[in-house]
């Protein structure tokens, strides 16, 4: 099973936890990155963590979830192999995965209300990447993360 990285920052305090709680009753290996509290603390902190585990192969995905998922996402998407994306419906999540093969989902906590946040993360952590001609595509982006 996917060994996932995920943290919040307060704005996502309440939606981490629940997530926490689903991913591992389907029997996902969650590493909680905090935050704990509804105390407001800098989203960066918490993308640097998780982004760092993702980069350095602690975890195959990483989960942020942030206000809008944008901050999250421009944070994590700083470090090597790291492909973040703020995603907020089955559409973007699903062609995250399948054409850009991110590996680290950021979400948007003041935006998804309600909804289903549990199973919009199952369906990115279960759809494949495809491969083929997004394979050239993903290769280009790694070599602009050394770009100088």
């Amino acid at each position: 099973m996917l060994k996932i990285a995920i943290a919040s920052d307060h704005r996502g305090v309440k939606i981490k936890n629940r997530l926490i709680q689903s991913l591992t009753a389907a029997g996902y290996d969650v590493i909680d990155q905090g935050t704990d509290s509804d105390q407001p603390v800098d989203y960066p902190d918490y993308a640097r963590v998780v982004a760092e585990k993702v980069s350095r192969g602690e975890a195959e995905r990483g989960v942020l979830i942030c206000g809008t998922g944008i901050g999250m996402s421009i944070a994590a998407n700083k470090f090597d192999g790291v492909r973040a994306a703020s995603c907020y419906d089955e559409v973007m999540v699903e062609m995250s995965r399948r054409h850009n093969d991110v590996n680290v989902l950021c979400l948007p906590g003041d935006l998804i209300g309600d909804r289903p946040v549990d199973d919009l993360v199952k369906m990115w952590l279960k759809t494949e990447f495809d491969g083929g001609r997004h394979l050239q595509r993903i290769e280009k982006i790694t070599v602009l993360e050394h770009v100088e």
